[in-house]
């Protein structure tokens, strides 16, 4: 343990602080600052010079991102493939900030074709998003792999098709699927249960900002979240409580009979278990049986 000053203290040690503040006075420097005073400013620009960094966050992973009340950020964009069937996360995938969404869908498509693949054996047939998905080449390629497109169009005025055939058609066939009843009734599905997702995990689970770094640090952490909302999913289908604070409306007699009925089950399990005389025939060996294979997950960290 350094029980010393550091380096980066000594070096500003000798820098003269009482030229520094006229400077800040001078110019009104530090009016009204949020606890980011000009001192602290430097102190960050100069360790970041002093330690060859390319930012003051480095993260060479983010990029420039606008926000939707105009401020500039580093970001990371999240996208999720959700099942209008059931509501649950499919896929989650992140991907680079300044990537158009017409860009990044075939990602997200195909680690929700392969994890869907794993339920069905059809996957999925049906992809439904918003105008920003929209582009000719996105069209042509789900009609490719045998997707029904449902990707309301933008307003982009007379449009010229002239040796745009393949594309022309592609968008008129979606353009009449949305107008229909069944796309309009998916859109509506999609703005109830895509969203009802970013809400958990961005909004409830606080991952709208994040202090990590690195893609695949986030990612992991975006993983963890939709593996939370999709076991809330199934234990609100199965218990019909998803949640600890869907107790938070019941009595207390309902609360002592649950915990009641759960301290005697358990009890007769055990009870069970210790005057049992064949459970030498229900023990499970620690030793493996020949030619069990393990099989064994990472995370890769």
């Amino acid at each position: 343990m350094n029980l010393g000053r550091t380096v980066f203290s000594q070096l500003i040690a000798f820098l003269q602080d009482r030229e520094f503040r006229p400077c800040v006075a001078r110019y009104s420097g530090d009016y009204r600052p949020r606890g980011f005073s000009c001192w602290d400013q430097f102190l960050c620009m100069a360790f970041a010079q002093f330690t060859y960094r390319e930012s003051p966050r480095d993260d060479p992973d983010a990029r420039i991102a606008k926000m939707k009340d105009g401020r500039t950020h580093l970001a990371h964009k999240a996208e999720h493939a959700v099942d209008l069937s059931s509501g649950a996360v499919v896929a989650v995938t992140l991907e680079a900030a300044d990537q158009g969404d017409a860009a990044t869908i075939g990602q997200t498509l195909k680690e929700a074709q392969a994890n869907a693949a794993l339920v069905h054996e059809c996957g999925v047939e049906e992809v439904v998003a918003d105008k920003g998905y929209h582009s000719n080449q996105v069209l042509v390629e789900l009609h490719a792999e045998g997707v029904r497109s449902y990707i309301p169009e933008p307003e982009r005025g007379p449009r010229k098709w002239d040796g745009k055939e393949k594309e022309q058609q592609r968008v008129y066939a979606n353009r009449r699927r949305v107008s229909g009843r069944h796309g309009k009734d998916l859109q509506k599905l999609r703005s109830e249960l895509t969203e009802r997702s970013f809400a958990h995990m961005y909004e409830t689970g606080g991952m709208r900002r994040t202090h990590l770094r690195k893609r695949n640090h986030i990612l992991k952490r975006l993983l963890f979240h939709a593996v939370g909302f999709n076991l809330a999913l199934l234990l609100r289908e199965r218990y019909g409580i998803g949640k600890p604070k869907t107790l938070q409306g019941t009595s207390d007699t309902f609360l002592l009979l649950r915990v009641a009925v759960a301290a005697f089950c358990a009890r007769w399990i055990e009870s069970a278990d210790a005057h049992d005389e064949t459970s030498d025939l229900l023990r499970v060996s620690s030793a493996p049986a020949p030619g069990h294979t393990f099989l064994t997950s990472t995370t890769g960290c």
